[in-house]
């Protein structure tokens, strides 16, 4: 009897975790919302995407944040489609390769790295609403992610100091 609420319990505070991560990526992405959905991203919300260094089973509010915030992208069903569908396949990108690298810290570099390199479907979706050029697209948005990312490697290093993010959720 206790386990079985000991385990419902652990299953309430993983979802209010969720949730509150959920509405912090979209909080903090809102904040900067002009500089999130143009071919020149520094969506700083995107800092987020390095839990999954942590903990694979940040999967789940890290794409629900997404969805959410993208939900409020002039770009509509595109960013919807393009936006999540991007963040699920560098997500699980990650979590696959992350089984073979070892530390956090290299679980970042890798988590910058593939997110990096898959905003080619960023590009293609603005190429596709705006008929923007492919390539420079893909550079510009690139930057924005790697610098964010970037930027975000010490910051979850502190943040996880405090809130030991592989035990969190």
């Amino acid at each position: 009897m206790q386990n079985t609420m000991q385990r419902s319990s652990s299953k309430v505070r993983s979802i209010a975790i969720s949730g509150i991560i959920a509405a912090l990526y979209v909080a903090v992405a809102m904040l900067v919302a002009p500089f999130g959905f143009t071919q020149i991203q520094f969506r700083v919300a995107e800092m987020f995407n390095h839990l999954i260094a942590f903990n694979k089973k940040y999967i789940v509010p890290i794409v629900l944040g997404v969805f959410i915030t993208n939900l409020f992208s002039p770009l509509g069903w595109y960013d919807l489609v393009f936006g999540v569908g991007q963040t699920v396949i560098s997500l699980v990108a990650v979590i696959l390769i992350s089984r073979y690298i070892k530390g956090e810290t290299a679980r970042m570099i890798a988590t910058m790295l593939v997110f990096t390199f898959t905003m080619s479907i960023i590009a293609f979706e603005l190429h596709l609403a705006f008929q923007l050029p492919f390539l420079l697209t893909w550079f510009t948005c690139a930057v924005g992610e790697f610098v964010v990312l970037l930027a975000g490697i010490p910051i979850m290093k502190a943040l996880n100091k405090r809130l030991k993010f592989k035990e969190l959720i």
